[in-house]
């Protein structure tokens, strides 16, 4: 005679089955974590940075005058705090916590400003953080260096590099780029009369007379202010090309990790010091934001290879996602936004997968990571 199994005994093995089940399939249910997030963004729209000679709109037609942010900014950066706080939803813990997210902005008013507009989209006040019910707003702390010693979010670094400055005449004199430019000289000189400049003057790379230019016509253009004939689209793009090519240049084309070790560089070692010390952290701290601007996404893209030839729209955002894997190594991610009608795009370092374990992310950029910037500066 057989014995059949008690019901206590089918309990067992059904618990045992089940145990074993849980253990399979608990890696791909667990998966791997998010450890830290940083985000470097441009700052929302504003109005110009100036004018040129030619042009009919004046400094009053702007409320707040020149580079001052703009409401259409406002809602930007409004958007932008509302898009992190829904991916990062599982992550950031919903009310404001000081020792979760740090932010810093270049000491700008329009990237201070945009800093505050993207927090409050960010970290709206709930329950016991709610302190006027007819404001839907809390404070967060912004941090900010002195302009004169900023040299981690603001590029090319206003303290005086005497070897970036020889590697950036010697760029702009090579047939790289060089020659490129007088392809378009003709082109360039229509436009430069256009505005009221003679040719030398608008291509200044220390003046920036035509970027700014051509950044306050596209300005016009979103706000509905008038453009003069000459700025039709056919000629803004074919210019806005040449400027994305020039951007480029300063950070890249020629001697490309020369010049990003004594500019974006920096960014790159700064993100580096701050994701490998997550992997030990202890702090709680989940999230660093930069609040900056187009010259801090393009000279950090060109010190990772993995800039387009583009000018940074408002509100462009870097993202760089810590991720622990389940063997318990660490890799990078990268996404990279420009759009509210698209998602981020992945970026992928070159000679690395999407997740790119650290280490070897570290050791892929570690040509462009200056060791004493300062003694490189004076070599």
């Amino acid at each position: 005679m057989v014995e059949r199994p008690s019901m206590d005994n089918n309990k067992a093995c059904g618990f045992a089955f089940f145990s074993l089940f849980l253990g399979l399939l608990l890696p791909s249910t667990t998966g791997r974590e998010l450890k830290y997030v940083k985000a470097v963004y441009r700052h929302g729209d504003r109005s110009p940075l100036s004018s040129f000679p030619t042009n009919v709109v004046k400094e009053d037609v702007w409320p707040q005058g020149f580079a001052q942010l703009t409401k259409l900014g406002m809602q930007q950066q409004y958007e932008l705090g509302q898009f992190i706080k829904e991916r990062y939803k599982s992550f950031l813990s919903i009310d404001y916590k000081p020792n979760e997210i740090y932010v810093r902005s270049t000491d700008t008013d329009r990237t201070i400003m945009s800093a505050q507009a993207n927090l409050a989209g960010l970290f709206p006040p709930q329950g016991s953080q709610i302190w006027n019910k007819d404001i839907p707003w809390q404070p967060v702390p912004v941090h900010t260096v002195p302009r004169s010693s900023e040299k981690l979010l603001y590029y090319p670094v206003r303290v005086e590099c005497r070897k970036y400055s020889q590697l950036l005449k010697e760029t702009f004199e090579s047939q790289t780029v060089g020659g490129e430019v007088k392809n378009h000289m003709e082109f360039l000189g229509k436009m430069a009369a256009h505005m009221g400049y003679d040719l030398q003057t608008a291509l200044d790379y220390k003046s920036l007379k035509l970027w700014k230019a051509y950044d306050a016509l596209v300005v016009q253009k979103i706000h509905n202010q008038p453009r003069p004939d000459w700025a039709e689209d056919h000629a803004m793009d074919r210019l806005g090309k040449l400027l994305a090519f020039s951007l480029n240049a300063m950070f890249g084309v020629h001697k490309r990790v020369e010049k990003s070790r004594l500019q974006g560089g920096l960014l790159v070692k700064d993100i580096l010091d701050k994701m490998t010390e997550a992997t030990q952290a202890t702090d709680g701290r989940k999230m660093l934001m930069y609040s900056a601007h187009d010259v801090t996404l393009a000279a950090l893209q060109v010190a990772l290879d993995v800039f387009k030839d583009h000018l940074p729209p408002f509100a462009a955002c870097h993202f760089f996602e810590l991720y622990k894997e389940d063997n318990g190594e660490f890799a990078i991610e990268m996404y990279y936004r420009t759009s509210t009608d698209a998602p981020p795009e992945q970026l992928i370092l070159p000679g690395c997968e999407a997740a790119c374990p650290l280490q070897k992310f570290k050791e892929l950029v570690s040509p462009v990571v200056p060791e004493d910037w300062q003694a490189e500066c004076n070599s």
